[in-house]
């Protein structure tokens, strides 16, 4: 209920005497004359001091100074709320802010729509959505201002469903929407990929003639792309009657975010033709495009078009340069310019350790977190989570602890991928118990926490523990998706559990809807393939009703040499090598076959081939963690400090093994040399290094987990070798 109170002749303590009388929330006041009699002048208010003090940051003078204004005769003027409430908005400042939402309240201005609004706005800025809801809710009228307010408060929030259907409520009152409300709906359709709503709005921005708009057309062009359809915002880009630098950004990141990233570069040539300069956002998004395609000259010549404009020093570019070099594997460019950053934040170092991290090198991104911490960098969970990984992918378990400590001291565990990070890092350095303790305990699991214990267990070759939490996964009813199924085939496969990996490849589609990909049919190549059974896996390739990548008949390749077929493995080589003609590991894998059969013509005009093609085998290096550093050691390498002490352990372990029964398995050497040289080669395996290092510098039964970049040497990996090193 609206009243509207002539308050001439009558007292201000009268007015507030009876507003809380009648308890109304809001109350539309017209002072007229005695208003103006009420209000503090605008000198005696000194706006300039509180614009000042609230720019300054300096909330709680600005807030005191207002208290003062606030007395039972006299009412501020309307904008000292403003620029307090605008104050507490940039600074986040939610109990400020509910301290001048009390005095806006004590001086019966509540019912102004104009301060209501502006609340609104401040509680959705400092994160408080119930409370941008209530003002709303109690506000006696809205006018579009409201309705923007309250909708970008929700879709700020990421309650984009909701903000939508605040939108239509507002269309049942009749209210036009202005240039500004279409851009917050259209920006939540985009996020939300809701295309028809999405058309529905381009309708009625047709109907009110905001289509020539700059800003409405650019978000149109943002919308369309972020659904998928670069056509439709091609065309609303090339019709556009105004573009401006946003426009352009527009479509690239449309070409960009949907993997064309070679339009994008060809839009940004057409954008220089026409005379447009570019910004830094341009030039983000242009690498992030370089960066999925690893092209890595268009990225230099952007970073030249970068320096000559100047734009190296922005902190968001010189991230994006850094992502970029290392997505195309340049991880020392990458350093060199993240050396000379004018200046780094968190995203800088997580950009640089991400790029260790994904090129193999997770001793540096280690290493580069130490260096975080004497330069007084917090890291973030982003940064703990992929420190967890590069621990993971070097099985540094005790480095991963006593990250698991930090995490638990900044109360980062509870967050769902911070703890997903710990269990995969648990299981990917052998310790399952530890790993399973941690999801058990997790307050919030999602399909990827499942996913991660379910391919640990997997990992480690304990298939049954696999397929129980599969069971128990579903019976949770927690939905499976690709990655949970790879999981469990691979479990399947490490156990030889041929029937029951058939059985959840065929349930997977009939019953679970899950359409196979590559990666399942490389699961069930291995399935086969482990199990002996390389004909069935040879005709299951061919019968795939996609094509097979290198990966699947690598699978295959890798199962023939296991089980010494000369004639599928060469077909499988050949696959390979015309999918990955760069790739050195099929050369060994059949060089592998034909030494093990003892072919050496077919040996000696394999490794022609090799040659010829410019192949080189990737050396074989290993990891160890011990005293929490970690120590890498490479195939016939003999440059670690203690490397005597090593060699002389091994001799020690070659002996105690011979009177065992060990004969070496020479099968799958190379070179034709005297069986003695071939032992002393086999010996200078960097797994055998690392084994014999672990065990002369660990105490006794502590356990020693290695990490390799390549397969197992079958000498390694016999089962009575293992017996005897256990």
């Amino acid at each position: 209920m609206v009243f509207k109170l002539k308050c001439a002749g009558v007292r201000l303590p009268h007015v507030i005497l009876f507003l809380a009388l009648s308890k109304l929330t809001l109350v539309h006041i017209s002072l007229s004359s005695s208003y103006e009699s009420c209000r503090v002048p605008d000198s005696f208010c000194n706006g300039d001091k509180l614009s000042k003090l609230c720019e300054e940051g300096r909330l709680k003078e600005a807030l005191h100074m207002l208290e003062l204004m606030v007395q039972p005769t006299t009412i501020p003027p309307i904008h000292a709320y403003v620029c307090l409430l605008k104050g507490c908005s940039r600074r986040k400042a939610l109990a400020e802010g509910k301290q001048v939402h009390a005095l806006i309240f004590q001086s019966v201005l509540e019912s102004n729509i104009f301060l209501a609004n502006t609340l609104v706005h401040m509680y959705s800025k400092c994160g408080s959505l119930l409370h941008a809801h209530k003002v709303f809710s109690n506000m006696p009228q809205h006018n579009v201002y409201s309705w923007t307010a309250i909708i970008s408060a929700y879709a700020d929030s990421g309650e984009v469903e909701e903000a939508i259907n605040l939108f239509q409520q507002m269309q049942e009152t009749g209210l036009a929407s202005d240039k500004v409300l279409f851009v917050v709906v259209l920006k939540a359709c985009a996020s939300l990929a809701a295309l028809e709503q999405g058309k529905q709005l381009q309708s009625e921005i047709i109907k009110r003639g905001f289509q020539s708009d700059v800003i409405v057309g650019s978000t149109l062009v943002n919308m369309y792309a972020k659904c998928g359809c670069t056509e439709d915002a091609r065309e609303l880009f090339d019709n556009m009657s105004e573009r401006n630098v946003v426009s352009w950004n527009a479509m690239i990141a449309g070409y960009a975010q949907n993997g064309l990233g070679k339009e994008a570069l060809a839009l940004y040539e057409q954008m220089k033709q026409e005379g447009m300069q570019p910004n830094n956002v341009t030039f983000v998004l242009l690498l992030k495009a370089c960066a999925s395609r690893a092209d890595l000259e268009q990225g230099k010549q952007l970073h030249s078009e970068i320096m000559k404009r100047g734009f190296q020093s922005d902190v968001v570019v010189g991230n994006t340069l850094v992502d970029m070099y290392t997505k195309c594997g340049c991880t020392e460019d990458a350093r060199e310019l993240f050396d000379n950053m004018s200046e780094r934040d968190v995203v800088s170092w997580n950009a640089m350790i991400a790029g260790y991290a994904q090129n193999g090198l997770g001793k540096e991104a280690l290493a580069l977190d130490e260096q975080m911490k004497k330069e007084y960098m917090q890291p973030n969970n982003v940064s703990l989570v992929l420190l967890l990984k590069a621990c993971a992918s070097l099985a540094a378990v005790e480095r991963g602890k006593q990250l698991h400590s930090e995490i638990k001291k900044r109360v980062f565990q509870s967050d769902v991928v911070v703890g997903n990070t710990l269990v995969d890092m648990y299981a990917n350095c052998g310790c399952t118990e530890d790993a399973r303790e941690l999801f058990d305990n997790m307050s919030e699991r999602n399909v990827v926490s499942w996913n991660a214990m379910i391919a640990g267990y997997a990992q480690n070759g304990i298939a049954q523990e696999a397929l129980a939490l599969f069971e128990q996964m579903q019976g949770k009813g927690t939905k499976s998706d690709e990655v949970t199924y790879i999981s469990v085939l691979s479990a399947c496969a490490h156990s030889g559990l041929v029937d029951q990996g058939r059985y959840v490849f065929n349930s997977m589609c009939k019953n679970h809807g899950v359409t196979p990909t590559k990666e399942h049919y490389a699961c069930m190549v291995d399935l086969l393939g482990r199990a002996g059974c390389l004909a069935d896996a040879e005709l299951f390739i061919n019968k795939m009703p996609i094509q097979p990548d290198s990966v699947v008949w690598m699978t295959l390749l890798g199962a023939a040499r296991n089980h010494g077929h000369v004639e599928i493995g060469r077909r499988a080589f050949d696959h390979v090598v015309k999918l990955e003609p760069k790739n050195a590991s099929p050369y060994v894998l059949l060089s592998n076959i034909y030494a093990a059969a003892g072919r050496k013509d077919e040996l000696a005009k394999i490794r022609n081939e090799m040659n010829e093609a410019g192949v080189k085998k990737m050396p074989g290096c290993s990891w160890i963690e011990v005293d929490n550093q970690l120590h890498a050691f490479v195939v016939g390498d003999a440059t670690h400090p203690q490397s005597k002490e090593i060699q002389a352990e091994l001799d020690r372990l070659v002996g105690l093994m011979k009177k065992a029964g060990y004969k070496p398995n020479l099968s799958f050497q190379l070179d034709d040399v005297e069986d003695e040289e071939e032992e002393n080669a086999l010996c200078g395996h960097s797994e055998k290094q690392a084994i014999a290092f672990g065990l002369i510098n660990t105490p006794f039964r502590t356990p020693i987990r290695i990490k390799k970049n390549l397969r197992v040497c079958f000498d390694c990996h016999k089962d009575h070798l293992k017996n005897c090193w256990a």
